[in-house]
């Protein structure tokens, strides 16, 4: 099977999947959200399939999110352009491997719909169960040179699942990347305000230099 195929064979065990407590995409908007060929909507905007870089966030939306009304644009790329999260990654990709957000392959870990606020927590144990059934896969069939998580969570939930022990700090995180088949997975602070505003706190740009250091050790764009 080609990769394609395999990320669509993915994308339907997520179409198919029904986790207690969750909801699925085809459950808002008479179905509307539904995306056949991606695990996440997010990728629609970001499919590279021989991406060097894979951007790895930790879920896409909540419910109460969904209730209200959607941008144009994040129907149809997978993302509100005008959302931090989304300015400040786009401008790390770009500032750092000189690469655009289309150039590389994006997903979100956790593939379905929380109930509440966007800022609702997940389990640790439903993050990892998602590492394991989605986004490890995903890894080991894109191959990109780096994966980078925003923020602990998602990294930990991919380290537990790999059979490593968790981070216990966004520092520790940053510093403990591992290999996933081909792949290196790294830890970032997440690039919404809370994430960059604490990491940064007391040393502003200290994000751009851990993406700095990230890219001199893989390598990319030299």
């Amino acid at each position: 099977m080609s990769k394609e195929q395999k990320l669509k064979a993915l994308a339907k065990h997520r179409q198919e999947s029904r986790w207690e407590g969750y909801h699925c995409l085809a459950d808002y908007r008479n179905g509307t959200l539904e995306c056949e060929e991606h695990v996440s909507p997010y990728t629609k905007g970001a499919h590279n399939l021989d991406a060097l870089v894979m951007v790895m966030l930790q879920d896409w939306s909540s419910d109460r999110t969904l209730r209200n009304a959607q941008s144009p644009a994040s129907s149809e790329f997978g993302h509100d352009p005008k959302i931090p999260t989304n300015i400040r990654l786009k401008e790390l990709l770009k500032s750092t491997f000189g690469l655009g957000l289309k150039e590389t392959y994006a997903t979100n870990l956790f593939p379905f719909i929380k109930n509440g606020l966007m800022s609702a927590r997940i389990p640790a144990k439903d993050l990892q169960r998602a590492a394991v059934e989605f986004a490890i896969p995903q890894i080991e069939i894109v191959k990109p040179k780096i994966v980078i998580c925003l923020g602990k969570n998602t990294f930990n939930a991919i380290r537990v699942a790999h059979g490593l022990s968790h981070a216990p700090t966004m520092e520790s995180a940053i510093a403990s990347p591992f290999n996933i088949g081909e792949s290196t997975v790294w830890a970032q602070a997440h690039t919404g305000s809370w994430g960059q505003g604490n990491r940064n706190r007391g040393r502003p740009g200290r994000t751009f230099e851990d993406w700095k250091q990230m890219k001199d050790a893989s390598g990319i764009g030299r």
